[in-house]
């Protein structure tokens, strides 16, 4: 029996993109210095790490298909933040957007680190971009790291 998984600490083959919102500015800045420090604590270069600002969450997902479109680019971390207002408009953004980003990511058959913070208060994501609960930032570029190296491997095996 062949066990695969991406813990290993393989190098990188190829670039990898960060989609970062503007939006909520604190927030997304937080996570996505966690995020560039983890991509670079996992061995990959900083130059083939490739940052793109987008206005907010809803722009995600069309910098992500653009990345995603470049044979350079092995996985994209995407990070955002949106926090519930006096309307359901967060609602609708979270589900649009998350379900985008799925599809590229399947569509082109690369991996993506979901970084979209969708919470209650500022307090909320506060705490989840570096506060009491951890860094998503550093959690969605983790995850990306482990899901490109399990790619690699099981190509290398297939």
């Amino acid at each position: 029996m062949k066990t695969f998984d991406g813990l290993s600490p393989t190098p990188i083959d190829g670039s990898v993109a960060v989609v970062a919102s503007r939006y909520n500015a604190s927030i997304c800045d937080s996570m996505l210095e966690a995020a560039i420090a983890t991509l670079r604590e996992s061995g990959l270069d900083p130059q083939r790490i490739l940052v793109t600002r987008v206005p907010g969450a809803w722009e995600l997902c069309s910098a992500t298909d653009w990345w995603m479109r470049s044979a350079r680019v092995v996985g994209v971390v995407t990070l955002g933040c949106v926090i519930r207002g006096e309307t359901t408009h967060d609602q609708h953004i979270n589900r649009v957007v998350s379900d985008s980003l799925m599809a590229l990511s399947l569509e082109y058959d690369l991996p993506l680190g979901f970084g979209l913070l969708t919470c209650n208060t500022v307090e909320q994501a506060i705490q989840r971009s570096g506060g009491s609960v951890g860094n998503k930032g550093h959690e969605a570029a983790e995850a990306l790291v482990e899901m490109i190296r399990l790619k690699q491997a099981m190509l290398v095996q297939a």
